[in-house]
């Protein structure tokens, strides 16, 4: 099957209109480092494809009082270059500067990053651990959902044939509140993950866990957050001991994940460092004054 189409569209309306006419036949294409791979192998044949990359609307980065909203067309080189990300959220701006080479940072969308949904993408595990929430838009109707629940599987997510993500939003980060991330690849950003972690701590004022989110990449069939760890951590005072049974725990849970994969004997002891290095940096953010 070949491409018979290729549209670019400057407004959502246009091309959701694109979207619904051609439903599963159609793909939607903003930087293209995936999409370009896939359709090289033959792995997607679409017969026509839409251009969002010119969709201002879909490359704004917006602060409200209480959200965060990143539209799906932002690139990876504008996150890291967002003045105000460099202070609450430097874990997101950090898993940003991760990815790829910068050719690559520069074309990649962080939408594409969530749609494509590998295990191994860089920028979902410090969202799912900011508990972050994809827009959703189809002709006439918008509907929102937690990105815990729309990546489903390896290389498959919750969007329908005529719909487009528009944006991801999370929560503002106040004092108290910190983010971290750790990466660990081959060739540092050239690399393809092996493992990738995020953690999200809100601590109380007598340094106990009142809240914590963990979220991993490349340690399942797509990027998940480890629940049993987070109930375990829950209520703890926040000190070396706890960081250290946290770090047991998770390998725990993933050598029973993994169990039977010729990678498990490496991941669950890799993951114990990976998993103290973001739990510390979200310890350290949680000391950092003001929101975001």
């Amino acid at each position: 099957m070949e491409i018979k189409e290729v549209f670019q569209t400057k407004e959502i309306k246009k091309t959701l209109e694109i979207l619904e006419y051609y439903q599963h036949q159609c793909k939607i294409i903003a930087g293209g480092t995936d999409l370009i791979i896939q359709l090289r192998e033959g792995k997607e044949k679409p017969i026509a494809l839409v251009d969002i990359s010119n969709i201002e609307e879909l490359k704004e980065v917006k602060e409200t009082a209480e959200w965060i909203e990143i539209g799906s067309a932002v690139t990876f080189t504008q996150i890291i270059g967002i003045s105000y990300l460099q202070n609450k959220l430097a874990a997101l701006v950090e898993a940003a500067a991760s990815v790829g080479s910068p050719q690559i940072r520069n074309a990649a969308t962080i939408g594409g990053n969530i749609c494509n949904a590998s295990p191994a993408a860089d920028c979902i595990p410090p969202l799912l651990a900011l508990d972050a929430i994809v827009v959703l838009q189809r002709k006439n109707i918008i509907r929102e959902m937690h990105l815990e629940d729309f990546i489903t599987d390896k290389g498959k997510a919750a969007l329908e044939a005529d719909e487009l993500l528009t944006k991801i939003k999370f929560k503002k980060l106040q004092i108290n509140q910190g983010l971290g991330f750790s990466k660990l690849g081959f060739r540092k950003a050239l690399a393809i993950s092996k493992i990738s972690t995020a953690v999200y701590i809100d601590r109380e004022q007598n340094n106990r866990c009142k809240e914590i989110r963990i979220a991993n990449g490349a340690l399942g069939r797509c990027g998940l957050r480890e629940k049993k760890v987070e109930e375990y951590l829950l209520e703890k005072t926040l000190d070396k001991t706890t960081i250290h049974q946290g770090g047991i725990k998770l390998k725990e849970e993933i050598e029973k994940r993994l169990h039977g994969r010729s990678t498990v004997a490496f991941k669950k002891e890799a993951v114990i460092g990976v998993f103290q290095k973001a739990f510390k940096k979200a310890l350290e953010c949680c000391d950092t004054e003001g929101s975001i």
